[in-house]
C-alpha cells in the first residue's frame, strides 16, 4: 500500500494519459462540453480559475477553451505537470503549479477573486480524510467571487461492489492492459489495486500498486457544499461513472 501521491509517482503517472484514450486534446474537448452544458462559462465573476488536481491538464485546457484566463493548474505530480506544460507550450493562459491541492487556494488565491474552482477526475477521493474533502468546498467558497462556480467530480464508491463487480476494466490495447480491483476496508475507505500488464516484444510484464480512496457519498458532498451557502445547481452522474456537482456562490 502507498499514498495516492506515491501511487501516481510509482505507477500511474506514466499511464495516466493512456487510460482515457491517449489523446489529451480529445479529453479536453469532452470536458469543455461537459462544463459548457452546466453553468460553466465566464461571467460577471471574471475569468480567473483554479484546477485542483489537474493531472496532465484536460480540465485546465477545457477551462482555457471556454475563456477562463489565467487558469492556475495545481497538482502534486511533477511528471504530470511537465506533460501539461508540453501541451500548453509558451502560452501564459495556463500556469502549472506544483503544490498540495489542500492548501493551494489559501496560499495562491485572494478571497472572492475566482470565477471558477474545479476539482475533477475523481480527485476528491484521493484526499487523505473526509475532513480534507469538506475543507475543499469551504476554501472554494471563500475564494470564489459572487457568481463564481465550484465543479466537483468523483466516483461514488459508497455502495459496496461484491464478487466480480469488484474488478473494473480500464483499457486494453495491443501492448497494454489495465484493470482495477476494489477491496473494501471500512465505511470510509476502499483500497484500489491497479494491475497494469505491458508487453515488450513477445513478453508480458505485470506491475501492481495499491492506494486508498475515500468512499464519498454524492448526496453527502452536495449537502456539504450547500451547507456552506453555495447554490447547488447540478448533482448527477456524468461521463465514465463520475458524479458531477456544480455549485454557484450567490
Amino acid at each position: 500500500m502507498t499514498t495516492a501521491i506515491g501511487h501516481y509517482a510509482r505507477l500511474l503517472a506514466e499511464h495516466y494519459t493512456w487510460m482515457p484514450g491517449g489523446d489529451i486534446a480529445a479529453v479536453a474537448e469532452g470536458q469543455a462540453r461537459l462544463l459548457s452544458e452546466r453553468p460553466g462559462r465566464p461571467g460577471a465573476a471574471g475569468t480567473l480559475a483554479v484546477d485542483l488536481g489537474c493531472g496532465p491538464g484536460p480540465q485546465s485546457l477545457a477551462l482555457a477553451s471556454l475563456g477562463f484566463s489565467p487558469v492556475l493548474a495545481v497538482d502534486t505530480g511533477e511528471p504530470l505537470l511537465a506533460e501539461l506544460a508540453a501541451h500548453t507550450g509558451h502560452s501564459s493562459v495556463i500556469r502549472p503549479l506544483h503544490a498540495d491541492i489542500r492548501t493551494a487556494l489559501g496560499e495562491h488565491a485572494e478571497p472572492s477573486s475566482l470565477a471558477a474552482v474545479v476539482c475533477m477526475g475523481d480527485t476528491p477521493t484521493h484526499l487523505p480524510s473526509t475532513a480534507d474533502v469538506t475543507a475543499l468546498p469551504a476554501d472554494a467558497a471563500g475564494c470564489l467571487a459572487p457568481g463564481g462556480q465550484l465543479v466537483l467530480s468523483h466516483r461514488d464508491l459508497t455502495p459496496p461492489r461484491t464478487g466480480t463487480d469488484r474488478f473494473l476494466p480500464v483499457r486494453a490495447t495491443d501492448d497494454r492492459i489495465m484493470t482495477c480491483a476494489l477491496e473494501y476496508v471500512d465505511d470510509e475507505t476502499v483500497m484500489v489495486h491497479d494491475l497494469i500488464h505491458t508487453r515488450t516484444g513477445a513478453t508480458w510484464g505485470l506491475r501492481i500498486s495499491a492506494h486508498p480512496k475515500l468512499r464519498i457519498g454524492a448526496a453527502w458532498l452536495a449537502k456539504c457544499s450547500a451547507g456552506l451557502g453555495l447554490d447547488v445547481r447540478h448533482s448527477a452522474e456524468g461521463p465514465r461513472g463520475l458524479h458531477v456537482i456544480v455549485a454557484v456562490k450567490p
